[in-house]
């Protein structure tokens, strides 16, 4: 199996966070919002980007949809 040490130090990180509030989700989120409420940056933002490429042309008039198959 692949060890990526990256995952491994954020899965170990999550582990200690997670211990330091007993395991209690609801704790944890509490935590992070309290830390993002004090933080110059956004520990998550759903704004979305300002640089997303718009669809032109055809593509906004829908005319390349129609090879998708829907449920």
């Amino acid at each position: 199996m692949f060890h990526d040490p990256i995952v491994e130090e954020v899965r170990a990180i999550r582990e200690q966070l997670a211990a330091q509030f007993n395991f209690d989700i609801r704790k944890i989120v509490e935590d992070a919002q309290r830390r993002q409420a004090t933080s110059k940056s956004r520990i998550v933002s759903f704004a979305r980007p300002n640089n997303v490429p718009q669809p032109t042309g055809r593509a906004k008039d829908g005319a390349l949809n129609h090879n998708v198959k829907t449920a």
